[in-house]
């Protein structure tokens, strides 16, 4: 063990968390299953940062809430797939196969621990009344704001089935520079981008297979553009004095630059002559690109500009802006739009009332609570709160621009801003990066198939999993997910790299759980002596304390299992080293006073593991006989004696041999 007897902490500064915190964890489609990108990539994240914040800042203080997202063009299409293709067994309504789905992803999230205080459905229930009476106040507060425009944009109709595509019934490549993706839909592309549905390129009906038809259509859209300013000062501010990750913050800057086509210069014989034709501009010509720039100052602009491309028959691509943001759509699988200004039968958008759809669930909550004294405003809209959103970095630009303006405007008091943007209690953002499947990106709509949820815990327990998810540091790059169970026999090569945080669990952890309580069944009597814990015990222990509330702050999870790594194996190595010098001399007074160490690194150890391994710690707090103080972090420097009441008369519940807190699933045993 490292020598830490003079180790100073008076100048680790500790880190601040908020009084209450609503925690979510974006919304899955209504139209599967979970698969084990949900869990890995998001999920486990969030409910071990909320874990965490109930034990910090207390139980009550904390609301984790998710759920389906029961609309959308995505599930329309594949429930019509299945309505389509099913020959004598009956589909029931949409509203019983969301509901179906909804109940599945439930069940998945319960067996991987996820403890939401709510797993709502948007369309379903209470929830879904609420969320229908959200939807219809934030309408009428960004009408009344005057932040939302009618406005007749293309939208693509199938002549051949006479009707008007939904968003996932067109499929093209995506107009944006530099986005390869050939999933490009209506208005957006596989990875987030966002366009006007006239700039897809080579749009094809997925009913026909032919090109669709373009015909305009009106439709609610909120002025997007008109924040750019505020976004910009937000960004700064989040860049020089939050804790956000720097890559979120760059992606969002990608969308706040000016509007910008690009043309191959091959296409432009006469750059000169053809640069009168066009609204007013710059341009950017660099003799190692392949392309030219127009640079616009407005997107009406920019707008015109492309007319004026189409009619020379000049292909383009336009660069990322920020575009007015669709509200609504014609679907009749949908919330209901109020009807204004002749806009009638309209339902929104899919992506915005998503947005709000965690404050819907928070009310929805709050009101099943009976908590009258608390509105959704004290979670949502107070100095004294913060909202943490645990996202996929494809999702950045929903999260991190459209809900960030839409929530700014919804702060106005009569239409006119009352602080700045960088001055609201806007929600921090943790976008996780992707999570690959054998190195390579798995879609249930692509030709890799990702592993469902629920099937993974055929093979591995969900603690074993939880573990593994947080150290693949997502914050920092795209990791793969390889377990060999998946494997072919000629690829499977040693051990299964998804078992080796587990094993620190399973295996050593476990291990010095149990010889703890075996060694006081043997000599003490199922007590834990009394007695002063050693110096170096409590320093190390406290460096990792801290160490560890460090890296939960800045969500930097792949740390928090180095961190655990290093404490528990140094604790079961002192063990180890230790006791056998005391077994083989007979001393009596270093068995005592490694098992009153040791005691205290497993107190330590499991508080610190609690928010990630939460059934085998809950198991330790039973068998140790205590009550929750063990989780209070008012208790952390604490030994265990000050969280037992009454220690004269306490003894450990008895531990029966081969007793495992932390279990391997039954597959990974010895046949």
């Amino acid at each position: 063990m490292k020598d830490l007897s003079n180790k100073d902490f008076s100048n680790w500064e500790r880190p601040q968390f908020p009084k209450r915190a609503v925690i979510t964890a974006g919304m899955p489609y209504g139209n599967k299953e979970l698969h084990f990108g949900h869990i890995g990539g998001v999920f486990v994240h969030a409910d071990t940062f909320a874990r965490f914040l109930r034990d910090r800042i207390g139980e009550e203080n904390v609301i984790f809430v998710s759920g389906t997202d029961c609309y959308g063009s995505p599930i329309l299409e594949s429930y019509r797939k299945l309505v389509e293709n099913s020959q004598e067994k009956p589909v029931g309504t949409m509203e019983e196969y969301v509901r179906k789905n909804h109940n599945i992803q439930k069940e998945t999230l319960a067996k991987y621990g996820i403890s939401l205080n709510l797993y709502g459905a948007s369309a379903l229930d209470r929830p879904g009344e609420i969320h229908r009476e959200v939807s219809k106040e934030i309408f009428e507060k960004l009408y009344n704001n005057g932040d939302i425009i009618p406005m007749s944009t293309p939208q693509f109709y199938d002549p051949d089935f006479q009707v008007f595509l939904n968003g996932r019934q067109v499929v093209g490549q995506c107009p944006i520079e530099g986005c390869s993706s050939e999933k490009a839909y209506a208005d957006e592309c596989s990875l987030g981008h966002q366009y006007m549905p006239g700039d897809l390129i080579n749009p094809k009906s997925t009913l026909s297979g032919k090109p669709p038809e373009v015909r305009n259509v009106i439709n609610w859209y909120f002025k997007l553009g008109e924040y750019q300013d505020q976004l910009k000062a937000w960004i700064k501010n989040l860049r020089e004095n939050t804790n956000t990750r720097k890559y979120i913050i760059n992606t969002i800057e990608e969308f706040l630059k000016p509007p910008y086509i690009y043309v191959k210069k091959d296409q432009l014989e006469n750059l000169s002559e053809f640069d009168s034709l066009l609204p007013k501009h710059t341009i950017i010509a660099e003799e190692n690109k392949a392309s030219v720039t127009f640079v616009f100052d407005k997107l009406s602009d920019r707008d015109m500009a492309k007319d004026v491309l189409a009619s020379k028959g000049i292909r383009y691509r336009t660069g990322k802006t920020l575009v007015p943001f669709r509200l609504s759509g014609n679907i009749e699988w949908g919330v209901p739009v109020p009807d204004k200004e002749d806009l009638k039968n309209l339902t929104f958008w899919v992506w915005p009332e998503s947005l709000w759809a965690p404050i819907s669930f928070t009310r929805a909550y709050l009101e099943s609570q009976g908590k009258k004294n608390s509105t959704w405003m004290d979670w949502w809209n107070s100095k004294e709160a913060l909202v943490y959103q645990f996202i996929g970095e494809d999702n950045i630009y929903f999260y991190g621009i459209a809900e960030m303006a839409l929530f700014t405007s919804l702060d106005k008091e009569n239409g006119t801003a009352n602080k700045n943007m960088e001055e609201l209690p806007l929600p921090n953002l943790i976008a996780n990066r992707h999570i690959l499947f054998m190195d390579k990106k798995a879609s249930s709509s692509n030709e890799i198939k990702p592993p469902m949820a629920k099937d993974l815990l055929e093979f591995y327990t969900p603690e074993q999993l939880r573990i593994h998810f947080l150290s693949l540091g997502l914050a920092a790059k795209s990791v793969s997910f390889r377990p060999q169970v998946y494997m072919d026999e000629k690829d499977k090569s040693g051990e299964d790299i998804v078992l080796k945080e587990g094993n620190l669990l399973t295996n050593v952890f476990n291990r010095l759980v149990r010889s703890c309580f075996y060694t006081s069944q043997s000599y003490f009597d199922s007590r834990i002596p009394k007695g002063e814990i050693s110096g170096k015990i409590l320093i190390e222990s406290k460096e990792a304390i801290l160490n560890f509330e460090r890296h939960m702050y800045n969500h930097e999870f792949h740390s928090l299992t180095y961190v655990l790594d290093t404490y528990i194996r140094n604790m079961n190595k002192y063990w180890v080293n230790n006791m056998r010098t005391a077994e083989t001399t007979g001393n009596a007074g270093l068995r005592k006073q490694v098992l009153i160490d040791s005691f205290h690194a497993v107190k330590t150890a499991a508080v610190l593991l609690h928010p990630i391994a939460p059934f085998g710690c809950e198991l330790i707090k039973d068998y140790l006989r205590v009550n929750e103080k063990l989780w209070n972090w008012d208790y952390i420097f604490s030994t265990i004696y000050d969280i037992i009441d009454d220690f004269e008369n306490h003894q450990l519940k008895f531990l029966e041999p081969k007793t495992d807190f932390f279990k391997k699933h039954i597959s990974q045993l010895e046949k």
